[in-house]
């Protein structure tokens, strides 16, 4: 069990107080103490390594399940003994372009608060050392600790939004340039990776809307009513991060439009000009084909200018084209 422990604290009066070796002992002299809970950190356990922390903890079953499998969507669930919530905190990699999420359940109780956390974007260690220097926030109880860690993931979804939107513009001013050397099947490509991403983020931000809606009301357990206009500042945080990725997409989808609208104007400005280099082509074609056929009896075939003549009416016909196809755009 020891091996997936990341942490492991009481926390009196908002004072820390590491754990004794049994942390079984420590939450029964948190919940004697009163203004004292533990708060237990795992990193990834396996079901065996969970069993003593679900069972020392009264943890339900299904919530269980659910924190051993992970790849859940955000929610919360109320039980008769504890509260559980589903984070997915998110985090964007620039150089790649990529947008990878991870999991953190948290499980709050009267005098405990178990972290589970799957994947690399966590903000737990940041969010224990911001709470731990500021101790009137602990004596708030596990709440405060719920109220934390989400308002540390939301925050940063505003941080991600902010980076996508950056690159977003980048892409945009991609699609709109000159296409001279430009890849259009590449363009296209970023753009449905772009999208992908989009909707990785998503993925995170959407569903929460709805526990954190859940969270300023009340008859929640498990959270003070002085804690709901704290959840309330970081519901309307989440709705700015739900606006931005409702915006990225949108975004997107106008850019793919007229990336497609372009190609099909290029697309048929390149068959103007096939046109009519064609035409241009099929004049003189058409008139060497006639005197080629030889007939013996053909207007001016003895005359000594007839060859300069047909020479020149060529000429004359592939200028007249050419100036009639530049003035209308086709060259």
């Amino acid at each position: 069990m020891r091996d997936v422990i990341v942490d492991c604290a009481v926390y009196r009066e908002g004072r820390r107080t590491d754990c004794a070796a049994d942390f079984s002992q420590a939450l029964q002299a948190a919940r004697a103490e009163g203004h004292s809970f533990l708060w237990l950190g795992l990193y990834e356990p396996t079901a065996d390594e969970f069993t003593l922390a679900s069972s020392e903890f009264a943890l339900h079953p299904l919530a269980v399940e659910d924190a051993l499998k992970a790849h859940q969507r955000p929610k919360l669930e109320v039980y008769d003994d504890s509260l559980f919530m589903v984070l997915k905190p998110v985090t964007y990699d620039i150089e790649a372009d990529t947008v990878t999420s991870s999991e953190v359940m948290v499980f709050v109780g009267d005098a405990f608060v178990v972290t589970v956390r799957h994947g690399e974007a966590s903000p737990l260690g940041v969010v224990r050392h911001r709470l731990e220097e500021h101790p009137e926030i602990l004596r708030h109880g596990p709440g405060a600790v719920l109220y934390a860690v989400s308002d540390a993931v939301v925050d940063h979804y505003i941080e991600v939004a902010a980076e996508l939107q950056a690159d977003l513009e980048e892409l945009e001013a991609e699609v709109f340039a000159p296409m001279r050397g430009r890849d259009v099947r590449n363009t296209a490509a970023e753009i449905y990776s772009f999208k992908r991403e989009v909707l990785e983020f998503r993925r995170a931000t959407g569903p929460l809307a709805e526990p954190m809606a859940r969270l300023q009301n009340p008859g929640v357990p498990f959270i003070h009513d002085h804690a709901r206009p704290f959840f309330r500042d970081v519901g309307d945080h989440l709705i700015r991060a739900n606006e931005s990725v409702e915006g990225l997409d949108r975004l997107l989808s106008d850019i793919l439009a007229a990336h497609l609208a372009q190609m099909g104007v290029r697309q048929n400005d390149d068959m103007r000009k096939i046109s009519a280099w064609a035409a241009l082509a099929a004049v003189p074609t058409m008139i060497a084909g006639v005197y080629g056929m030889n007939f013996a009896f053909m207007p001016e075939l003895r005359w000594h200018l007839g060859y300069p003549a047909v020479l020149v009416l060529m000429a004359l016909l592939e200028v007249g084209l050419y100036r009639l196809f530049k003035h209308r755009g086709w060259l």
